[in-house]
């Protein structure tokens, strides 16, 4: 906790969020009561669904479903509902400080040399995140590109790719959150509801789920053969680590730190942060329900259809092998179905993932010290031209590798790593930062502790497997 009398505002260091982020001083005001103005202010979590609800589930879930069938179903639930409970604590933290993500990595104690002085190690380590995500992001839009071909497959694979990678770049070049929101909305409602409604077509055929296979499916079989593919499942379904920090951008963008306001330990600062703090939770049970919505019925498709088949998506096939979910069950009319939502699923990731990295670059260059704290304007100006040249990075991984459930794996092994390092540091912030008023309740830092140690387990599995 900070010094007695003093709280986390009183420093010039520590205003960052609230007063040079985005929002003006004024913002500060009490969360409304009546459910249909609170449902004005969510948001974020719309963003993150459509981060989250991508590459994981279209391919990576549904491999997993197709290598192992319906055996490894709580696997798959325990991978979308076991990290929110991070994504809410580490959002809290942040909303109610006004520290961005990486303000509040480096206050985690352990510094190393940096380039202009001395930063927490966990600010370092996250600088080389972004080289498997960039390859990761290279998956999604070649995944992307393969979908769009589908539809059209008279164009050739990289041109399709590289017109997405474009229009990417153009959607992104106004770096203006508000244009981005009302992109994510309508393309996470269209892939949700048609992977719901295909689910439910697919039960009047003759691979329809069946009761046996959901309770096969809790026999908590793990098969030691797919554990790679097992792994990089769990590091990408639900919320992922990069998820996890990209949401606490969007908070701050959505206006939830100003809106609360300085810590001036008065109970109207603490109705203040209670009431946003329950907007902030009803945003993250949405993102959960959705994110459930989306990947469920994409393992079941992939278990109770390729399964059968013998087929395991890879390379270059790796959209077409997955368009037999649909089309093996509906006939071939249903390919258009399976190609618009699969392209509505990662290009909304690739638009998202892309948007929310450049988020990071600005609060780096702080932290490192390479850029004031007030400089607005040039934070800014690099969210916009990061999202117009990380695409064309991605295209370039992308020609090299054309490879997207082996490029999204890489990515989403690293980012199992990444989990537990990303639970303790939530854990450390709560326990040594927040007011006691606002403290988790003894339940909730027990599940925390219990997740920070699967995590743990799940990252040496990781090394295992992967690595050694």
């Amino acid at each position: 906790m900070p010094p007695a009398g003093e709280t986390f505002f009183d420093r010039e260091a520590d205003a960052v969020a609230v007063d040079v982020y985005t929002q003006p001083a004024d913002a500060v005001e009490a969360a409304p009561d009546h459910w249909r103005q609170r449902l004005k202010f969510l948001g974020p979590g719309i963003i993150i669904s459509a981060s989250i609800v991508g590459s994981g589930e279209i391919i990576l879930t549904a491999s997993l479903g197709a290598a192992v069938g319906f055996s490894m179903l709580w696997w798959v639930l325990l991978s979308c509902w076991s990290k929110s409970i991070v994504q809410a604590s580490l959002a809290k933290y942040i909303v109610l400080s006004g520290d961005t993500y990486l303000r509040a990595l480096n206050r985690i104690p352990g510094k190393l040399p940096g380039p202009k002085g001395k930063v927490s190690w966990p600010v370092l380590i996250g600088l080389i995140a972004f080289f498997p995500a960039f390859t990761g992001l290279g998956g999604l839009i070649g995944g992307a590109g393969q979908a769009l071909l589908l539809l059209f497959p008279d164009i050739p694979d990289l041109a399709a790719v590289a017109g997405l990678t474009a229009i990417i770049a153009i959607l992104l070049r106004s770096g203006q959150y508000q244009h981005l929101e009302k992109i994510m909305l309508l393309l996470v409602f269209v892939f949700t509801l048609l992977t719901i409604t295909c689910f439910v077509l697919m039960q009047s055929t003759v691979y329809a789920v069946q009761w046996r296979d959901i309770s096969q499916g809790f026999e908590f079989q793990f098969s030691s053969q797919y554990a790679v593919l097992a792994l990089a499942a769990y590091g990408y379904t639900g919320v992922n680590s990069g998820e996890i920090s990209s949401y606490t951008y969007w908070c701050i963008e959505k206006g939830y730190p100003a809106r609360i306001g300085r810590n001036d330990g008065s109970q109207e600062w603490l109705n203040r942060a209670k009431g946003w703090l329950g907007i902030l939770h009803l945003d993250i049970l949405i993102t959960l329900v959705l994110l459930t919505c989306a990947t469920i019925p994409f393992y079941f498709l992939g278990a109770g259809i390729l399964h059968q088949l013998g087929e395991v998506p890879s390379g270059h096939q790796t959209i077409v092998i997955l368009s037999q979910m649909f089309t093996e069950t509906m006939g071939p009319w249903s390919l258009w179905i399976f190609a618009v939502g699969a392209f509505c699923i990662l290009f909304s990731s690739c638009i998202a993932g892309v948007a929310a990295g450049g988020r990071y670059i600005p609060d780096y260059l702080i932290e490192l010290g390479f850029l004031p704290r007030h400089r607005i304007d040039v934070r800014r100006s690099i969210i916009r031209y990061y999202g117009m040249t990380v695409p064309f990075i991605a295209l370039l991984l992308y020609a090299g590798f054309q490879q997207p459930v082996l490029m999204i794996s890489i990515a989403a092994c690293f980012g199992a790593l990444m989990l537990p390092i990303q639970c303790g540091i939530t854990i450390y912030l709560q326990t040594k930062r927040l007011p006691k008023a606002l403290l988790p309740g003894k339940f909730t830092q027990l599940f925390l502790w219990l997740t920070f140690i699967f995590q743990t387990v799940m990252a040496g599995l990781v090394l295992y497997f992967v690595i050694l």
